[in-house]
């Protein structure tokens, strides 16, 4: 009883660093494995994904509610990294992803120390495209990212939030809006793979699912009303905790 209740809180923590950024599986990835140590490690994150998406979908619909974005960018978009996330899931039979996961933190340092250097990035509105330009990049960048996380995952909320900034002008607070559309696409398609083969425990899922969208609503709040500054150190405080946990798997693999 009091580990599923600490994975409940773990739940309601991710939700809320989610909404607000991405990042959550970093806090309930690890407490699931620490709860059930003999479970299969695919059951363990299928049951994350359960729990995430709802999460996910709601600061979506929430996001959506508040900040002013382009269906007409973002429909087709969500479609690219829907497409691109099946054929990421589809390449994890045939591509060895051992180098990417040696090469992962210190592409997450660049991005971090170049966010830290481009201290104006993202901090105002200015998106620099007209309409037909900015799908072709969303629905590029959703295609990609989208493949990376069928492929492997970790830091995809972070991917997205960045390449939004850098690339379509958004501040950090639009760009984490985007980027919540673009994850409930990749994370139904990791959940519909991991329900076809049987791995979730729907119990536990949906009792975390609940937590999560507690959490979810908190993160929104916050994000809303405090903006794009504090969505910007949200944002390098999970790049910094990700190059950490990926730097220590690296450092396995060599």
């Amino acid at each position: 009883m009091t580990e599923l209740a600490l994975i409940t809180l773990a739940s309601l923590l991710a939700g809320c660093i989610d909404a607000i950024v991405g990042g959550g599986g970093l806090i309930l990835v690890p407490a699931l494995f620490a709860t059930y140590p003999t479970a299969t490690p695919a059951t363990l994150f299928g049951t994350n994904k359960g729990a995430a998406i709802w999460g996910t979908m709601l600061a979506a619909w929430r996001y959506a509610r508040r900040v002013e974005l382009r269906w007409g960018t973002w429909l087709p978009a969500i479609g690219a990294a829907l497409a691109g996330s099946l054929l990421g899931a589809w390449a994890v039979t045939t591509i060895d992803a051992r180098p990417l996961r040696i090469a992962l933190p210190f592409v997450l340092l660049a991005l971090l120390l170049y966010t830290l250097a481009r201290k104006d990035m993202g901090q105002s509105h200015a998106p620099r495209h007209a309409p037909g330009r900015e799908r072709l990049l969303a629905c590029t960048v959703g295609l990609a990212i989208g493949f990376y996380d069928g492929l492997f995952g970790p830091g995809t909320g972070s991917f997205f939030v960045f390449l939004f900034v850098r690339l379509l002008g958004f501040d950090f607070l639009h760009a984490s809006a985007a980027a919540k559309l673009m994850n409930t696409a990749t994370n139904a398609s990791a959940l519909a793979l991991f329900a076809a083969t049987g791995n979730i425990w729907w119990g536990v899922a949906l009792l975390l699912a609940a937590a999560n969208m507690v959490g979810s609503v908190i993160g929104t709040h916050l994000a809303l009303k405090k903006g794009a500054g504090f969505v910007r150190w949200v944002f390098i405080g999970v790049v910094a905790l990700l190059i950490g946990k990926t730097g220590l798997d690296a450092w396995r693999l060599i």
